[in-house]
């Protein structure tokens, strides 16, 4: 059916995010991808911001286009859980996208800059919806007949949680690398789902 190509998007999603992050550090002298935060690639003042913004133009609209697709696919699930666990991903990835675009970091100005604190706020919502979401898939998506993206979900889950806990131990000069664990966790998810809508894992959800 043609809704299963629009899964093709997560994987665009995927590249288009992965090529922002290996790519726009050429555009930032000085930039020390282990210790500084991905949105400093895109705040404004940045020196790398046009960069960042060309090659991550497709991450958020494409993430979009995928979810729903995914949205749409499940909807016949017998599993109220399953179908609130997509659901509550789709709505991070909605927060993501348009919260991101309307409140980008702004480079050499403190947490309480109204714009960056909205920026903050942003993070929070796509944190607890992305931790709840991937938690009530990998309960409910053995009962699905998808058991191998309850694996995923739990992988992701643990990259998601280690980021801040890392953060949160581990010295400055390493806060890049679990940062990254944590916003690389949902994107690669979402290409994930996009892979099973691709493959038609979630034909059975519709009979």
């Amino acid at each position: 059916m043609n809704l299963r190509k629009l899964g093709i998007f997560g994987l665009i999603s995927l590249l288009s995010y992965t090529a922002m992050v290996v790519f726009s550090p050429l555009a930032y002298p000085g930039y020390e991808w282990m210790s500084m935060a991905v949105s400093d690639l895109t705040a404004e003042g940045a020196p790398s911001l046009q960069l960042a913004t060309r090659l991550n133009a497709l991450f958020g609209p494409c993430a979009v286009v995928s979810i729903m697709a995914v949205c749409v696919a499940i909807s016949g699930s017998k599993s109220k859980l399953f179908k609130l666990g997509i659901y509550s991903f789709a709505g991070m990835e909605w927060i993501c996208s348009v919260g991101y675009t309307m409140f980008p970091w702004v480079a050499d100005e403190p947490n309480t800059n109204p714009q960056n604190l909205c920026h903050l706020i942003v993070t929070v919502l796509v944190f607890v919806l992305s931790l709840a979401a991937l938690i009530m898939i990998s309960i409910s998506a053995k009962h699905e007949g998808v058991k191998s993206l309850g694996i995923w979900a739990i992988a992701c889950l643990c990259a998601m949680v280690l980021g801040p806990v890392g953060t949160g131990l581990f010295p400055k000069a390493v806060f890049g690398i679990f940062e990254r664990l944590s916003t690389f966790s949902a994107v690669i998810f979402n290409a994930v789902l996009g892979v099973y809508l691709l493959s038609g894992k979630f034909d059975r959800q519709e009979e």
